[in-house]
């Protein structure tokens, strides 16, 4: 994984190409770069120079951040939640992303250094 504070990717650029012909085997191991400097870089040049995966976490928790402030203080204006329920997503919503796990297979007990 590679972070830059340069707001260039070059050097990020330069070091993929080094990387890219000194190992050639490893073509397949994954470069993540996480473009919070350089973040007018588009996803598509990146990979051309050798990214495999982008991650743009930290854009996300900074969007994040300012919604969760701005619902508490409604929370706390109102002395309630009803009033935030049109900007939240509904519980449903939220339950719907849990895996149930009926598929998965079921879990083994594993010995422990007493057994």
């Amino acid at each position: 994984m590679i972070h830059s504070r340069q707001k260039d990717p070059q050097e990020i650029y330069d070091f993929l190409k080094v990387f890219r012909q000194q190992y050639p085997d490893k073509v397949k191991t994954p470069i993540i770069l996480v473009p919070t400097s350089y973040n007018s870089v588009h996803e598509s040049e990146l990979a051309e120079h050798g990214a495999n995966i982008i991650i743009h976490v930290n854009q996300l928790i900074r969007a994040a951040y300012p919604a969760m402030q701005k619902v508490a203080a409604e929370i706390l204006s109102a002395g309630r939640s009803q009033e935030v329920d049109g900007e939240i997503m509904p519980i449903k919503k939220v339950i719907s992303f849990i895996d149930d796990n009926t598929s998965a297979p079921k879990a083994t007990a594993h010995p422990t250094a007493s057994s």
